[in-house]
């Protein structure tokens, strides 16, 4: 028989220790360490035998299912997959569950889907249907928050499942209290199975934590096959919904959606979004053509630099990497002999987009530059490079794509970093500003610069 043996887990980054303690050696949080069982055998042997498949065999090509909302089937990577699990996270308002319900209600003609709620009541659901007119939907709604009653009331018919939220469940079979590490595991784990043997598509709603991470330990995104963020300003009417991972397309997916009174919208052309309200020649702006997914996406940065009166400046950022900006000011002062010592430095990307790539260096660096220096950029410039330490522009990766979208809407001058790859003949009326250090930058914003 098998020997029962007492671990214990951390119920924040799932660390696992041989005794309790009372602060998690890995996370560091006081308290977070709770016991669990398990069950070890020396020798565990099968009862059948394994059937192996060739690699070069032909497999069954997946049918994707359409959501409807066509952002959201491009951050899926074209939609829906039977069978699979999704687990979405984003702060509490931003518009989760709205957009669940109006994929559930788009769906509902064709599909049998199910909606099943552990914070709200039926009558909430009810009325957020009726405000957004999805009332007449073939949606089933139910409260509950005990996972073993949920799978054995639904059929294996059901074709799509809302779980709203994985964090509200809990198992009969563990003693301990909704959210914890044990339940986590537990009702993911049998809510993963009952889809893979249904064939069902189960959307799992998230909580996050004040960093903006899902609650809970890393081994629930383990689990599932892809897992979405929802991001937002408060005071901004748009939402991005971003990808972290997905098994069955890519990673770096985004899409972009507007909410409006009708619910979530999606918004199928976002470089108009972030450019609506572009400045006109204003020091300190510039606007950016990155790549987001498989798309690119212009948006404008925006740099304030003010005289400082403590002895540390104060450097705030706005949808890019601060230390990033620490590694191109230090650059700036160290190469090219201008000093941000005394200076605030103040970043942002605007429409509340989060830029990650190093290719908005360039963009960032003649912000920067045409803030301290108080010149007008032309509205009609656009930027993209990589900034290395030694002061060199770097080549980017998709510079012709940056390009095409830079084009598209109208824009005249591109600065990009010298490279020899790439076929310039088609932008014969475009210029085309190649640098290749940061002196040649600063000698262009020189001599091309209007001082205010």
């Amino acid at each position: 028989m098998a020997k029962s043996e007492k671990i214990f887990y951390c119920s924040e980054c799932g660390a696992r220790y041989p005794k309790w303690l009372g602060r998690c050696e890995d996370c560091g949080q006081w308290n977070t360490v709770i016991e669990d069982i398990r069950l070890t055998k020396k020798n565990i042997l099968g009862n059948g035998n394994i059937k192996f498949q060739e690699i070069s065999e032909k497999y069954n090509k997946i049918n994707r299912i359409y959501s409807g909302l066509n952002e959201f089937d491009r951050v899926l990577g074209g939609g829906a997959v039977p069978g699979s699990v999704i687990l979405i996270g984003g702060e509490p308002g931003i518009g989760k569950s709205t957009i669940l319900l109006q994929i559930l209600s788009a769906l509902s003609d064709e599909y049998n889907c199910v909606y099943i709620s552990g914070e709200e009541s039926s009558e909430q659901i009810c009325l957020r249907a009726e405000r957004l007119g999805l009332s007449q939907s073939n949606i089933r709604l139910a409260c509950e928050t005990n996972v073993e009653s949920i799978i054995h009331s639904l059929d294996n018919n059901i074709d799509f499942l809302v779980i709203d939220s994985i964090q509200t469940l809990c198992s009969t079979n563990i003693d301990s209290i909704p959210g914890t590490l044990n339940q986590l595991r537990t009702c993911t784990f049998s809510l993963i199975n009952f889809a893979k043997t249904t064939n069902t598509t189960i959307f799992l709603v998230g909580h996050v934590t004040k960093e903006g991470v899902i609650a809970g330990p890393k081994v629930l995104e383990h689990m599932v096959d892809t897992v979405l963020y929802f991001e937002g300003e408060r005071g901004n009417s748009y939402r991005i919904l971003r990808t972290v991972k997905n098994r069955y397309g890519s990673c770096d997916e985004l899409g972009v959606f507007e909410m409006s009174s009708n619910g979530l919208i999606s918004v199928t052309n976002p470089s108009i979004l972030f450019l609506t309200q572009r400045s006109e020649n204003i020091p300190g702006t510039i606007t950016f053509s990155g790549i987001e997914g498989s798309r690119p996406i212009l948006v404008e940065v925006q740099a304030l630099v003010s005289k400082s009166y403590f002895s540390s400046p104060r450097r705030t950022v706005v949808g890019w990497d601060i230390n990033r900006l620490f590694m191109i000011l230090a650059v700036l002062e160290s190469k090219c002999k201008i000093s941000f010592s005394d200076r605030d430095v103040y970043l942002s990307i605007v429409g509340g987009l989060k830029i990650s790539e190093p290719a908005c260096d360039l963009a960032v660096v003649i912000s920067l530059l045409s803030a301290r220096k108080n010149l007008a950029i032309n509205n009609n410039t656009c930027a993209m490079g990589e900034i290395g330490l030694t002061g060199e522009v770097r080549p980017i990766s998709k510079c012709l794509e940056r390009i095409k979208e830079a084009v598209k809407f109208g824009f005249k001058s591109i600065i990009i970093p010298k490279t020899d790859n790439l076929d310039i003949n088609e932008f014969s009326d475009i210029n085309l500003i190649k640098v290749s250090t940061l002196f040649d930058l600063i000698n262009f914003l020189g001599e091309n610069g209007k001082r205010e």
